[in-house]
């Protein structure tokens, strides 16, 4: 399973009930952090999403409407006594940041953080997954992420999982290649209860950049795109003195990239309605739909 749940959509301020740029990415059993802006710890009880099952968080860059909430959300973790590892990926700078709030505050974390500087290529990688990174064009050091799986979930087969007598409970299993064993040692392989599906999902989150055509290259063909649009068109010349993008050049990215479904958000506080970000971006990309926070779309 590969989705993505909005919990802050808004750019720089917090406003009309919008909040800064933070996203809960689901693949497979785990849980990701994109971003982590103002608020993300609010959002997260908000919508029910466990911290204690986010083991990875990405940082796209240090502006401070996508990490400020960040040191919150490692201290509570630790005065709720998480002991599991818990992995960074961000600027190198972050670290310094860092190291100086704990140290300043004497805080000490009862579980180990670990630190990975971003740089251009796979940054994690596992048997089901790996996660991308590629640079951005913003004023400061940016980056993007590609989330992809590398082994889609096996499709069961209910007429042969009672056949066979296999339980509930072992289907996750099932679904990850697994063969069930019987405790008197006979085994059921994988392929007789299971079905090959499809080739994996791959998701794509882009913040914070100027318009530029090798985004596009380096999306090609994902199922589900996250572009910023900042502004609408008619603010096309702020937006490059802004290192941002329009949702007309939005949409033209998914459209040339050719990926499946875009999704637009990291709206400027300036815009109280966003109906016309859905409008403009549909002319260019009809397959466009708005980041709207609080809910989860299934890659």
């Amino acid at each position: 399973m590969l989705a993505v749940t909005i919990l802050g959509n808004n750019s720089a301020l917090q406003a009309y009930d919008r909040h800064p740029s933070s996203q809960v990415i689901t693949l497979h059993d785990q849980l990701f952090l994109v971003d982590c802006g103002e608020g993300t710890q609010t959002q997260l009880a908000r919508y029910r999403i466990k911290r204690s099952r986010i083991n990875n968080i990405f940082i796209s860059h240090l502006h401070g409407d996508h990490y400020f909430g960040l040191m919150g959300l490692i201290t509570s973790m630790g005065l709720l006594g998480r002991e599991n590892p818990l992995n960074l990926y961000a600027p190198s700078s972050l670290k310094t940041i860092i190291d100086l709030q704990l140290e300043v505050s004497g805080t000490s974390l009862p579980f180990p953080l670990h630190f990975h500087s971003l740089q251009e290529g796979v940054v994690l990688h596992t048997e089901n997954y790996e996660v991308n990174s590629f640079k951005a064009f913003h004023r400061i050091e940016c980056w993007a992420f590609i989330f992809r799986e590398l082994k889609s979930p096996r499709r069961l087969d209910g007429e042969k999982l009672k056949l066979y007598d296999i339980p509930a409970s072992f289907y996750e299993d099932l679904r990850r290649g697994e063969s069930y064993a019987f405790p008197d040692g006979r085994i059921i392989n994988n392929e007789l209860v299971t079905e090959p599906t499809s080739k994996g999902k791959a998701y794509a989150y882009v913040t914070d950049t100027l318009y530029d055509d090798s985004i596009a290259a380096s999306v090609k063909g994902v199922d589900l795109l996250y572009h910023e649009a900042t502004y609408l068109k008619d603010l096309e010349e702020k937006a490059v003195k802004r290192y941002h993008c329009t949702t007309t050049q939005a949409a033209t990215i998914a459209k040339i990239a050719g990926v499946h479904r875009l999704l637009v958000g990291h709206f400027s506080s300036k815009y109280e309605k966003l109906d016309e970000f859905e409008n403009e971006t549909r002319q260019v990309f009809p397959n466009s739909d708005l980041a709207l926070e609080g809910v989860s779309y299934r890659v």
